[in-house]
Parts: C-alpha cells; structure tokens; sequence
C-alpha cells in the first residue's frame, strides 16, 4: 500500500515539474502555457520516456482538472458582458457554430473522413470552438481588449464558450444515430429537467448555504463547501447520463449568482490551475508523435483548411452585422484558431467512440500548430489591412463599406474640436469642451456609445475613425483640433497619418498607450502625445509633493520640465535635478 502511495505521489510530482518546466519554456518563447503542459505530456507519457507508473490514476485526476475548468468558467461567465453585444453574441456566434458544423459536416462526409453524419456533426463542434484564454491574453498584451474588434471577439468567444455546456449536453445523443431523434430529446428532456432543478437549487437553496458557511469565518469550510457543490453537481449529471463537465459548468452558473463569487472563484482558481495543468498533460500522453510525424503533413493541410475556412465564416458574418471590412479582417484572424475546451469535447468524443484514437491525435496536432499561430495571425492582421488598402481592387471594396453608417452633425460647422473615440478618455474631454462652449463632433465605431452621443445630442459620425472617408465628413480642414482618444494602437497611427494628410496645419492630440510609442507619434507630426499611466503618476506626484509643503511654482516647474521632455526622464529611470527652493 506505501508502495502505491509513494508511487503515486511520484508520478503526480513528476507530471507537475515537468508541465511547469514546460509551461516556462513556452511562456519564454511566447507561446501558450498549455502547449508547455501538452509537450510535456507527451515527453513522460507512454509514448515518451516512460516516467510514470500509474497513468490511469493520473488521468483519473485528470478529469477533476476538467470540472474545475469548467465550474470557474461558469463562475467567470457573465450575463451583463453578453448582454452589452448581445446581437453578435448570440445571432452572431450562432451563425459560426451553426455555419461550420454545417460545412464540416458535409466535406467530411463527402471525402469520406467520417462514417456517419453523427461523426461529421461533432467534428464540426470540435472545430467551431476558439481559443478564449489565448486570443484575450493576445488582446491584453497588445491593449485591444476595449477596442471594437476586441470586443466583437470577446462576445464571440463568451458564447462559444457557454455552447460548450450545451454541446456536452447532448453528446450522448450523437452516439445513437440509428435512434438519434429519440435520443435527442431524452437528452434534452434531462438537460430541461437539470437546469430547471439547478435554477431553484441555484436561487434558493446555495445562496443560503454559502452565507451561512461564510458567517462561520472559516476559509477552509468555504473552500471545501465550494469544492463539494463542483463535484456533487457534476456528479449528479454524469448519474443522469449527461457529462461530468456540463454538471461542473452549471455549478459555477450557480455560484455566479451569489454575492461571494469572487471569493470563491479567487479560491477556486488555484486549484483550477493545478489540476488543468494535469488534464492538458493527459492529454499529451495520450499523443504518438510517431503518428503526428507521419500526417505532418497532412496536419499543415487540416490547418490552413480550418484557419482559412473560419476566418472567412467570421469575416461574412461581421460584415453582415454591419461593421467594417477592417473590423470584419481583423476579427476573423483573431478567432480562426481552434480552442483549448475543444480538447475537453474531443476527449469526450474518443471516450464515446465519435472519433478513432488516430482521428483524435490529428486533431490534437491540428488543434496545437493553431494556438500557436494564432499571436501571428493577430499582429499581422492590422498590417493586412493597410496592405489591402493600396490595392485597387480591395481598397475599392474597402472604401464602399467603410463610408459612415450614420451620421448627426449641423449643417454649418468650423472652428471645432474633433474627438475621435468616445470611450472614458473621449467622454471626458467632450464633457470639458462641451461645458466651455466649444463645438464639437465625436467619431464612433460602437453602437452603444452613439445611442449615448444621440441621447445627449451630441454631433457625431459613426463609423471607423481611420477611415479617409469618415473623416472627409467630419470637416477636418477647417476644424481647430483633433483629440485621438481610440484604445487601438494602430488605429491611433493610420488615423494621425491620414488626418495630417487632410489638414497638415492642424493640431493633434493623441493619447499614448505603450511608452515605445511616444517618439513614434511625435515624430509622425503629432503635437501632443498623452501617455495616461504616467499623467497619473505626475498628479500624485503634484498632491504629495503639496501635502509635503512644496511650493506651487516648483511643483509646476517639475511637471512642465517632465511634460516638455515627453516624459524622457521617467522613460529612463532619470532624476529630475531641479534647484531646490530656498
């Protein structure tokens, strides 16, 4: 018995220091951590050096790695975020699902790559979902989380997510297809009678619970509380013939809607952390890389196959809903890739027999060269655009769909500011010019910010503000000043670019979001480059160096020397050798 503990607890050791070796690597090298976690599967697994004793076990750990997944992933779900682009959330990421299960289904049954139409169906599942933890880590990096396409790619990849639950739901369907239809709507019977159950156990019951564990102060009975609810409502779904993971997933739809779901999620994600790492590590023992290098390339092929034929879904239903060919560009190149939960239905798949072992492992392979691409994808689509843009042809197509949609500006206007962006930043310099008297037009790509610009009636242009014909319509050759206020970068650049290219006298204010940039706009003719992180810095400055007996005229004297160098001397970890006063 001390022999199977002791190996046990080896083998689990080993599996975590060589997944967060892994995973350091993999961050080191700018790729997901989950592929550090995947190699390193594959390296200790079977198939590798053979380092572990008891895979079964490690695997049976493996699926409680699943569940927290999916519970935090219920818990982080949010119903307002939906809410906000509800139309392309739910219409939207309907039609890409519906779409590419659809088209997957129908090549694969036609070249003969499935054996049924129940295998085509869930093959095109697997390959409708994207990658929601590297395309918004992606965003982050590059600040475009708050800009339009981050936004339409969020919306998108938040309903994907929550089709997840509902694609495990009815998975066991898909394994009758001599009695699909009956077995479809027993499943959906059970989903029905489930959610119902869990919405009154959710509103009345677990709310009261949670506050009476939290009244007894105690962390370790909360975490334990939280752990058991997961489980136990997993539990419940495996019982009634529905998925482990589906239980997880509703269990933290439940927990979301308490007051402590915060709390339990901070205590939760740990955990969630340390057992996810062991199930994408299963998942790379269970991968023959003898298999992989033989389909090399044959797996190259499924991956220009899958990026190329969803952008072009994305890219159509973008276009669709009306927003711009550059939206529509860079949005689909952003969510082109096949994602991480697509490994948690894929495995359901093969334990349900709706794939071979070697259909599986090509996916794998598939599924892991798209995650990696998928940074690339992103940082070369704004530059495609521009690209794009110089070509007759596409710069026609381009122009044609990128005039305003709407616009509401007086008929005689001069002598007025121009506010490109009306996110916090634009909204507070509006509000500033507007209490002064000074005329106005804000240029906007959100639907929500215009009924906002509409309802205060304030002049606006909807559209995108780095478009030349946008701001043909905002009479910018006889306007007094431009504010860029946008959270794109590149946007910020091609719109300072074309606007000096209208009214070359005019002056420019541009809000900086890296410090790399700076120079960069100062040099391409903007008067004025606003870095937000460092204005703030020098506001707390100016209080504590007040509330310290300062005098007013050094502390001024400080902030103009800092401003008039472009804050070079924060840049370089310089001090400011100012004479101090007597």
């Amino acid at each position: 018995m001390a022999s199977t503990e002791h190996s046990l607890m080896l083998d689990f050791t080993t599996v975590l220091g060589t997944s967060a070796l892994g995973g350091y690597i993999a961050n080191r090298i700018k790729q997901p951590v989950l592929l550090g976690y995947l190699v390193s599967g594959v390296l200790v697994g079977p198939f590798g050096w053979q380092l572990l004793n008891d895979v079964p076990r490690i695997k049976a750990l493996a699926s409680m790695g699943v569940a927290f997944l999916l519970f935090a992933l219920g818990v982080e779900f949010s119903i307002a975020e939906l809410k906000r682009v509800k139309d392309i959330a739910i219409k939207g990421s309907l039609l890409q699902i519906g779409l590419t299960t659809i088209i997957v289904a129908a090549l694969t049954i036609l070249l003969g790559w499935v054996e049924g139409l129940a295998q085509g169906i869930f093959l095109g599942a697997v390959l409708s979902l994207s990658s929601t933890a590297v395309v918004l880590k992606t965003l982050a990096e590059r600040g475009e989380i708050n800009t339009l396409h981050g936004q339409l790619m969020l919306a998108i990849l938040i309903a994907q997510d929550l089709a997840l639950g509902v694609m495990l739901a009815l998975l066991p369907a898909l394994t009758q297809p001599e009695n699909f239809a009956a077995a479809l709507f027993s499943a959906l019977v059970k989903v029905l009678v489930f959610v119902a159950a869990a919405i009154i156990f959710g509103k009345w019951v677990v709310p009261v619970l949670i506050q009476r564990v939290v009244a007894t102060g105690s962390t370790e009975l909360f975490i334990l509380s939280v752990i058991a609810l997961c489980l136990g409502v997993a539990l419940v779904t495996a019982g009634l013939g529905l998925s482990v993971e589906m239980g997880a997933f509703v269990a933290g739809l439940m927990v979301s809607e308490i007051e402590h779901s915060d709390h339990a999620l901070s205590k939760i994600l740990p955990l969630r952390d340390t057992f996810a790492c062991l199930f994408f590590a299963s998942i790379g023992m269970l991968i023959n890389p003898q298999i992989l290098i033989a389909n090399f390339a044959l797996i190259l092929g499924l991956v220009m196959l899958v990026m190329i034929g969803k952008a072009l879904i994305v890219f159509g239903i973008i276009l669709v809903f009306g927003y711009s060919p550059k939206t529509a560009i860079i949005t689909s190149l952003g969510i082109n890739q096949i994602g991480e939960f697509s490994f948690v239905l894929a495995l359901a798949g093969l334990q349900q027999n709706l794939i071979s072992q070697q259909t599986y492992l090509l996916l794998l392979g598939t599924t892991a060269i798209t995650l990696v691409l998928t940074p690339i994808w992103m940082n070369i689509s704004p530059r495609l655009v521009e690209y794009l843009a110089k070509i007759p042809f596409f710069a026609d197509k381009i122009k044609k769909y990128s005039e305003p949609k709407l616009l509401s500006i007086p008929e005689h206007i001069s002598n007025h500011v121009v506010v490109a962006g009306y996110g916090r930043v634009g909204q507070v310099l509006v509000n500033i010019l507007q209490n002064q008297g000074y005329p106005v037009i804000v240029i906007e790509n959100s639907e929500a910010s215009i009924q906002r610009l509409r309802h205060q009636h304030i002049p606006y242009i909807f559209g995108d503000a780095d478009s030349e014909l946008v701001l043909e319509k905002s009479h910018l050759e006889i306007a007094k000043a431009l504010a860029i206020a946008l959270p794109d970068p590149a946007s910020t650049r091609i719109l300072l670019s074309h606007a000096l290219a209208i009214a070359p006298n005019i002056d420019i204010i541009v809000r900086s979001h890296f410090d790399r940039e700076i120079d960069l706009l100062t040099q391409m003719g903007a008067k004025e480059v606003v870095q937000p992180e460092f204005e703030a810095a020098l506001e707390l400055g100016s209080h504590l160096l007040t509330t310290l007996g300062e005098p007013e005229a050094n502390i001024r004297q400080i902030l103009s020397t800092i401003r008039a160098g472009k804050y070079q001397s924060l840049r370089s970890g310089f001090r400011l050798n100012l004479p101090p006063d007597n």
